[in-house]
């Protein structure tokens, strides 16, 4: 294979500990993972700078006590604290005036800061460019009021408190915020992140979650912040749809509500940085739909839905996904997604399954998950099951419930929480059932129509080919999506308006599908068109995981 083909997207690992017993063994091979996934890493022509590697775990109780002892810092006991991650500015000055501020609004939300920790880390071992755009990276220490309870009640308070900070200070990155879960990343090579982070060589860093990511810019330039995972995702992939995303998104900020949004809504608002990457703002929606009481797993089945329209499928599925597709369109595009709040931590491919995602279950119950198979040796005789996820479809570890979750199992749980079909029943409103106006169609001469058709800019290849094969046969005529006509607004013609406007998303897979590591063998394989219609279905008996 020509290594100039090599690098063809990112990189994502999971290893996960489904019984929820934390260890150093699962920082160590998730680790692992992302120093096998080199090929997956982008990194500039001196070949010393990566465009980003990161890892998310647990907050390890174990680590932090002993760190926050060295610095004479009294955590208490294990999930009443949280921890915030920043990039600050170099700047001394500026650093300290972010820190205090920062400091005024924990104290503003009723919340007290336990102390600073600057982060034990090796620059010296970075590329020049990444040390030169390299933040200062602090930890901050922050106590569990005694009125608000533990996990995710505490972990809101804590996303109030960085989207008022991060409003407040944009020059200033805020890694991750929360009780439950850490990000470490940076713009590294592969085998920079263990190097980089003195707390992730440290044997008492126990968590029986991690997800890795070893990115390989595709939309965005590298940099620190633009390292995966974000807070709650690591993403594998594009949003191709991203701008309609985001517009929608701002656009529907005059209409939700709920009652942390209402009593929250100047702190939160805007949902959505619109400067990050597509996945930093897939991440940013996620998250606030979680923290308006949505679980996340669901939130995700509403963001990436599998294909349901002309797809055979269980009624109340298809409801579920109707009735939701009323509020939120997909965020569409190759992808493969990791996903986890601390507690939990899922997967899922995106309805076409152009990225890849392997995974195995051995027998000490771990769950490994990865772009590709062969990222960790395993015993072949300690392997229970090895799968893939299959296009649109999910897998769910929950390490309080100590339980993997099938497809089915996700998707049947939430979809008869409530009646859907008898909501659309009851409230949806179809076009066709509207009453056309009874009005008489306007007819027009042949010689009016050419006086007309020269006022509105209409060529002659508009009616021939366009018009008037939508009008015959009520579909669009086929074409090439390119266009290589001259730009409308240096035309002296006066184009039509929508000569105007361009299309935003891209026509191909990029990176392009890996024929080695990506080819597809499955049980079942859908193919779905550019409009979300089922093309070709093939399927084979094919046995569900439980």
């Amino acid at each position: 294979m020509n290594p100039n083909f090599e690098h063809d997207a990112c990189g994502i690992g999971t290893v996960v500990q489904i019984d929820g017993k934390q260890s150093y063994d699962v920082v160590d091979k998730a680790l692992h993972i992302v120093e096998k996934l080199e090929h997956r890493a982008g990194k500039d022509a001196s070949g010393k700078v990566g465009d980003g590697v990161g890892v998310l775990l647990q907050i390890s109780h174990r680590f932090f006590s002993k760190i926050a002892k060295q610095e004479n810092i009294s955590l208490g006991k294990e999930r009443e604290y949280g921890i915030g991650m920043f990039f600050f500015p170099q700047q001394e000055l500026k650093r300290n005036q972010h820190k205090r501020l920062f400091e005024t609004i924990v104290k503003n939300e009723g919340a007290r800061l336990l102390g600073w920790r600057t982060v034990c880390c090796h620059p010296e071992i970075l590329g020049q460019p990444a040390k030169d755009c390299m933040p200062y990276i602090e930890q901050a220490f922050i106590e569990k009021p005694e009125g608000i309870e533990k996990g995710f009640a505490f972990d809101r308070l804590l996303y109030v408190i960085r989207r008022e900070f991060e409003k407040s200070c944009p020059e200033t990155y805020v890694v991750s915020c929360s009780s439950r879960t850490i990000v470490y990343k940076g713009m590294f090579l592969v085998g920079q992140l263990r190097k980089f982070y003195e707390d992730l060589q440290d044997t008492d860093y126990q968590s029986a979650i991690a997800i890795v990511h070893s990115r390989f810019s595709t939309n965005t330039t590298p940099s620190w912040q633009r390292a995966h995972p974000n807070r709650l995702i690591a993403h594998n992939g594009e949003i191709n749809t991203i701008r309609g995303n985001v517009d929608r998104m701002l656009a529907r900020e005059e209409s939700m509500s709920s009652d942390f949004l209402d009593a929250n809504l100047k702190k939160i608002l805007p949902v959505i940085n619109a400067k990050g990457s597509d996945s930093a703002m897939l991440d940013n929606t996620l998250e606030f739909l979680m923290m308006n009481g949505m679980p996340l797993a669901k939130a995700v089945m509403i963001t990436i839905p599998e294909p349901w329209k002309h797809v055979p499928m269980e009624e109340h599925k298809k409801d579920f996904y109707h009735y939701y597709a009323t509020m939120m369109e997909p965020w569409d595009g190759p992808a493969a997604i990791l996903f986890s709040d601390g507690d939990q931590v899922g997967a899922v491919l995106d309805r076409n399954g152009l990225r890849p995602a392997r995974y195995m279950i051995t027998k000490d119950n771990l769950l490994i998950l990865s772009s590709e198979v062969g990222v960790l040796d395993i015993p072949a005789e300690n392997i229970i099951c090895k799968s893939r996820l299959e296009p649109g479809k999910m897998v769910l570890v929950d390490t309080k419930a100590k339980k993997m979750y099938s497809d089915v199992e996700i998707k049947n749980h939430f979809a008869t929480l409530n009646p859907y079909g008898e909501w659309l029943d009851l409230h949806l409103l179809h076009l066709k059932d509207l009453k056309a106006p009874d009005k008489k169609t306007q007819m027009h001469t042949q010689e009016e129509r050419n006086r007309l058709y020269k006022v509105f800019g209409y060529t002659y290849e508009d009616i021939q080919d366009e018009i008037l094969p939508m009008a015959k046969n009520a579909s669009e005529p086929t074409a090439s999506m390119g266009t290589d006509i001259p730009l409308a607004v240096l035309s002296n013609r006066h184009p039509l308006l929508f000569h105007y406007f361009k299309q935003l998303f891209a026509q191909v897979t990029n990176p392009p599908i890996d024929s080695l590591r990506e080819e597809i063998v499955t049980d079942t394989t859908v193919y779905i068109g550019s409009d979300g219609n089922l093309l070709q279905e093939k399927s084979t008996n094919c046995k569900v995981l439980e």
